[in-house]
């Protein structure tokens, strides 16, 4: 039934006041000119943790970012309390844009990448000789995603006290990788630390690796101040227990030259998905390769009948052995990681 007849006056009409207020709405957003430039060292169960004109802040993220994803390493405009003071808290308003994103997926049938961290400058790739065993698989894949972010790669090879470093170093000689051995020993005495610390000289360096390699050890060791727990390595599957559960940036010791550099630690990775990579961007890793692999057939996967690259190599441009490394990381997609 209705309560008021068809033809009504606004008069007539009773209306009930907005809780909100009478403010108009408006898309016209803050620009937040004033806001201070922070760094994203951990994230933690929503709160971020930034550091802003060398204070730590803990920050949320505004609502106004939506659903755009905040991740250690990202460059970041902070307003709000930035005290650092207990029980504060700050908001991020504004995500830089980055110079680079290291990214995974699950495994290669799933769509959804994550983003493991922000501006890094090199991927430092952290394997055990022994105890777990290598897993060269993985080794690969790490390769295709520092090749594919733009990364610098660099193999650091722990636990040498227990197995020999030189098969595994000749597997990779081909690619040209940069690589450190050190030792559980050499760790606790400082000098292993010492010689993986300048590698890492001037740049961003995050550390990726599976379970009980040693990457925490490694971090506490080239950051003496800041130690992370650790953990063993299980007798019965031979796999790590995590024990890093968030990714973290720390300063390292600033050196004699005044020289300094940031190490990332990440939790253990049991796989590294390359869903989202576009492997033909990995030809562009080698330069000595990228030339013949113009005069490939159009869709060429570099593995085929017709392939230019085995002319090329065949007249002498490149060495065999690069062209085995580069066919071995384009086919990591159908390999399994174990293998």
């Amino acid at each position: 039934m209705r309560r008021y007849g068809k033809h009504t006056d606004e008069d007539d009409i009773r209306v009930r006041p907005s809780r909100r207020g009478t403010r108009p709405r408006t898309h016209t957003r803050p620009k937040h000119e004033d806001a201070a430039e922070g760094l994203v060292l951990t994230i933690d169960r929503g709160r971020l943790t930034c550091l802003v004109e060398g204070r730590t802040v803990t920050a949320m993220k505004a609502r106004e970012l939506g659903r755009k994803g905040v991740v250690v390493g990202d460059r970041v405009a902070v307003v709000g309390d930035l005290s650092g003071a207990k029980d504060t808290l700050a908001r991020i308003v504004r995500v830089e844009e980055r110079t680079s994103v290291l990214r995974r997926t699950a495994d290669d049938n799933d769509p959804y990448e994550r983003v493991i961290v922000a501006n890094a400058d090199q991927l430092a790739i952290v394997t055990a000789l022994a105890d777990p065993e290598p897993r060269p698989r993985l080794i690969d894949r790490c390769l295709v995603a520092a090749f594919d972010a733009g990364l610098e790669p660099l193999l650091v090879l722990t636990k040498s006290d227990l197995a020999p470093a030189r098969p595994l170093l000749e597997t990779y000689a081909p690619l040209g990788v940069r690589h450190v051995v050190t030792s559980r020993e050499g760790l606790a005495e400082g000098a292993g630390a010492e010689s993986v610390r300048e590698l890492m000289r001037g740049q961003v360096t995050v550390c990726v690796g599976h379970s009980g390699v040693g990457k925490t050890t490694l971090v506490n060791a080239l950051v003496p101040r800041r130690q992370r727990a650790t953990g063993d390595v299980n007798a019965v599957t031979g796999r790590g227990r995590h024990t890093t559960t968030s990714a973290l940036a720390l300063p390292l010791p600033p050196s004699t030259t005044g020289e300094d550099g940031w190490v990332i630690d990440t939790p253990g990775v049991r796989s590294f998905g390359l869903n989202h990579i576009q492997l033909s961007r990995v030809i562009h890793a080698f330069p000595d390769l990228e030339e013949g692999a113009a005069l490939c057939p159009r869709g060429c996967s570099h593995n085929e009948p017709g392939c230019a690259l085995d002319a090329w190599v065949a007249d002498g441009h490149a060495d065999a052995a690069r062209l085995h490394s580069l066919r071995r990381l384009l086919g990591t997609r159908e390999r399994r990681e174990g293998d």
